[in-house]
């Protein structure tokens, strides 16, 4: 049986269950395969991003303000208060990236509450048998978020300090300026500097694919339900139970991890311009 039909027949275990859906629509092979659903979910909810901040800047009023302008609104204010309290240069570009990070990873967090099988239900219907719908739950996205982080890290270290200030700081801090020392300042400075983009990657991963797999585990709690036992009718309930409590629950997460990644990138910056 090829793959396809392994999909379409639909998955015969629970390990088939949870394989399946950990399984992306993919092209390509090895370091070279491109996960299409995770591109097309980010990019979507990307312009989802930006489309709702259009449409309050749009209809923005100066007087009494509608309920979705004052929520973003208030969203903006926290953001922006939030990037003061930690970094006091100019933040005219730090403050919207920082505010774009949060709502981004928000939406993308936030696909984790959608039913189960309902995206691949629908993807379905267009012949695709595999779509993970969320990508934060996918390393590839929160590597590369946390890539762009190292490159806005380096350019505030740049900026504050130049290229000699910031090179001659790599070889000298902390131990001191003595060429004995050098080796050993750069091999920690830049253990540290790389130690930043795998944190913030493996975090949000780590908590959003754990989040997932808890889904799915109580999903195949009711899968019995079929067979009219006692056993698989305490399943069906117990799920409906600890999946509304999960939901409920990982609401917060979703939140959480937004701002922690949010907030790791202005506190990150913020270091960059620090001198030692």
């Amino acid at each position: 049986m090829s793959a396809a039909e392994h999909a379409t027949a639909g998955p015969a275990n629970s390990t088939e269950y949870i394989t399946h859906h950990l399984t992306h629509l993919k092209v390509g092979e090895g370091f070279w395969s491109f996960h299409v659903d995770t591109i097309f979910m980010s990019v979507l909810l990307g312009i989802v991003t930006l489309g709702l901040f259009y449409t309050a800047a749009r209809k923005a009023t100066v007087g009494v303000p509608s309920k979705w302008q004052a929520f973003v609104e208030m969203v903006v204010e926290f953001i922006d208060t939030t990037v003061k309290e930690v970094f006091h240069l100019d933040r005219s570009f730090l403050a919207p990236l920082a505010l774009t990070i949060f709502v981004w990873v928000f939406l993308m967090n936030a696909m984790d509450l959608l039913p189960l099988d309902l995206p691949g239900k629908v993807a379905a219907l267009f012949g695709i048998h595999y779509w993970r719908v969320v990508p934060t739950a996918d390393a590839n996205t929160t590597f590369a978020m946390s890539l762009t982080v190292l490159l806005v890290v380096l350019f505030y270290s740049f900026k504050a300090k130049g290229a000699g200030g910031y090179i001659h700081e790599l070889f000298t801090a902390p131990f001191g300026s003595n060429p004995v020392l050098w080796i050993p300042n750069f091999v920690l400075n830049l253990v540290e500097l790389l130690s930043k983009p795998v944190s913030l990657a493996m975090r949000l991963f780590g908590n959003m694919y754990a989040g997932e797999l808890v889904f799915m585990l109580i999903a195949l709690l009711g899968a019995g339900v079929f067979t009219l036992t006692v056993g698989s009718a305490f399943g069906f309930f117990g799920q409906l139970a600890m999946g509304a409590v999960w939901a409920i629950f990982h609401i917060l997460i979703i939140t959480l991890q937004a701002f922690i990644f949010m907030m790791l990138t202005v506190v990150y910056s913020a270091m960059a311009t620090e001198h030692h």
